[in-house]
């Protein structure tokens, strides 16, 4: 094997740790809070001429923010579970020794790094919130998730969190739409919980709540129809798409909770996520923002047909 295809390896490896696909649904979290800001206006003021691209600059530091901290988190899961995956899944980038786990602790460490001073560069409470999601990130992975309350309510606190990064944008708003990040906190709970059994498969029981959980999340997308200034007729076709795509797979796990099923659940469910944020974008800001983030769909698809999901 000659040294190029060794590179070659050696850098697929690094991009594997990092779970691209995953990155872009980090990214719809970013512009959902970004729109419950209040700032998906500004969307409609570039296409009208009416304001430059430089207002954008605080958007583009948090979406860096969220691929350096998303990138940090997952590339921590298969340092802590080095062990495991050599028993379990052999052919991850760590345990095919492809790459080092001193090589992916420094990776992690770095994007870590990144997104912490990327989320400085918008306020102190956009940093705050990155050194939050940091902390609880090595927590579900160093302890968290092995328990099975515990570990689901970890995660989903990180994705919530990345949400209000966005909304951070306009650090003020943060009082005023915490309650949104209620919703990826019980959406993420769902797929963690049922994403216990992706190895060697699960309980009915397990299933059956994390029915329960997405049943909430699609009501409560639409419950925010009672605020003032969301459109829960506009959101509503995009909820439609939502239970269409995650439904009949969690329904599907939920009766035959095999290895194979969970899987397949645990992945369009994560890559559905962003259909949940392009739901609540297009109730805050709008049909064609909202359809501006379900257009990272295809994109985030595309990269889990090349790149692992889970």
């Amino acid at each position: 094997m000659n040294v190029a295809s060794l590179n070659f390896r050696s850098w697929r490896g690094y991009l594997e740790l990092m779970r691209p696909a995953n990155i872009v649904t980090a990214w719809a979290d970013i512009l959902v809070g970004f729109a419950a800001s209040g700032s998906g206006a500004i969307f409609a003021q570039l296409i009208n001429g009416e304001a430059s691209f430089t207002i954008l600059i605080p958007l583009a530091w948090l979406l860096l923010a969220t691929t350096g901290l998303y990138g940090g988190g997952v590339v921590f899961n298969d340092v802590f579970d080095a062990e495991l995956d050599a028993k379990e899944r052999p052919n991850r980038a760590i345990p095919s020794g492809r790459v080092s786990r001193e090589n992916a602790t420094l990776l992690g460490s770095i994007l870590f790094a990144i997104g912490i001073i990327a989320a400085f560069q918008v306020s102190l409470v956009s940093g705050a919130i990155a050194i939050f999601i940091t902390l609880s990130c090595l927590l579900y992975n160093s302890l968290a998730k092995h328990h099975p309350f515990f570990g689901p309510l970890n995660m989903g606190l990180c994705r919530g969190s990345n949400l209000l990064l966005g909304v951070s944008a306009v650090p003020a708003m943060i009082g005023e739409r915490w309650y949104l990040a209620l919703i990826p906190v019980i959406y993420i709970a769902a797929i963690t919980a049922i994403s216990q059994g992706e190895v060697h498969g699960g309980k009915k029981i397990t299933g059956v709540l994390a029915l329960l959980l997405i049943a909430i999340v699609l009501t409560a997308v639409l419950a925010l129809g009672l605020l003032g200034d969301y459109a829960a007729t506009i959101a509503l076709p995009f909820a439609v798409v939502l239970a269409i795509r995650v439904l009949p797979n969690f329904i599907k796990a939920a009766r035959e909770p095999v290895a194979e099923n969970i899987r397949t659940a645990v992945k369009i469910g994560v890559l559905s996520l962003i259909v949940l944020d392009a739901t609540i974008a297009s109730g805050f800001a709008g049909l064609y923002y909202g359809l501006f983030v379900l257009i990272l769909l295809p994109f985030s698809m595309k990269l889990a047909k090349v790149f692992a999901v889970t």
